[in-house]
């Protein structure tokens, strides 16, 4: 992406940017515990700068008040919990239903889960509202099928959710047809912005991401942050959240 800002200033003229950007691994480096992630002061104000000239949104799969916490920027928008949560200034605020009504197989999904990975060493489980994110990251790399068995175990016994995958992560959440790219959409038609006379650009590095990526291909501009080659909707590609910085600038 930063090869072709000239392309990309050409594909802004005459129209509004909104910003929406992922949280780990995008706005802040991927760490081995989640607890541990953190913004740097630079990307921070880089983010606040951006954001008195256009609409931001940061879309993550944290819960909401968890990655408002580590974002801590006021006059923003916010979608947690992959788009399920998604609240912003003047008291807006959106649960998707169907989500909610999830809920009590999430609870009893991460009870069973608890006790299937207690003895595998390095298995995190880590609960959202709306979703159980299952992190591999620390485990012994002959233990990840059995993580994964216990998560397809959970699937399997109770109804009403889904699975996913991320890096180094499996996730549980409401089957419904909702996603990242489906919360963006919602930003933009809430928000006014889904016109001509803007261009959405969306900036984010996991699997979960594609999901806006393809929402939007057609008419908004997509970077993924990406560590290592792969397949990607995206338009255009950064190698990590320092590239992002110098994107927001």
């Amino acid at each position: 992406a930063l090869q072709h800002l000239d392309e990309i200033t050409t594909r802004l003229r005459g129209r509004q940017p909104a910003v929406f950007l992922d949280f780990d691994g995008t706005l802040a480096p991927i760490v081995d515990r989640p607890e541990q992630a953190a913004m740097d002061p630079p990307m921070r104000a880089a983010v606040e700068r951006i954001a008195r000239s256009c609409p931001v949104a940061v879309v993550s799969g944290r819960d909401l008040p968890d990655v408002r916490r580590r974002v801590g920027l006021d006059g923003i928008y916010y979608a947690g919990s992959h788009g399920f949560d998604i609240a912003g200034p003047h008291g807006t605020h959106h649960e998707h239903r169907k989500g909610t009504e999830a809920l009590p197989a999430l609870d009893d999904a991460e009870r069973m889960l608890r006790e299937a990975v207690q003895d595998l060493g390095g298995a995190l489980i880590d609960r959202k509202h709306f979703s159980i994110a299952v992190h591999y990251r620390l485990a012994h790399p002959a233990d990840v099928a059995a993580i994964e068995a216990a998560v397809d175990a959970a699937l399997g016994r109770f109804g009403g959710l889904r699975k996913g995958h991320g890096k180094k992560v499996f996730e549980l959440q409401p089957d419904v047809d909702w996603d990242k790219g489906a919360a963006v959409r919602w930003l933009l038609r809430s928000l006014s912005l889904d016109g001509p006379d803007v261009l959405p650009i969306y900036v984010g590095d996991d699997v979960t991401d594609e999901d806006a990526f393809r929402v939007l291909a057609d008419d908004g501009l997509c970077c993924a942050v990406l560590d290592a080659p792969r397949p990607t909707a995206a338009h255009f590609r950064l190698a990590d959240p320092g590239e992002v910085r110098l994107l927001l600038l």
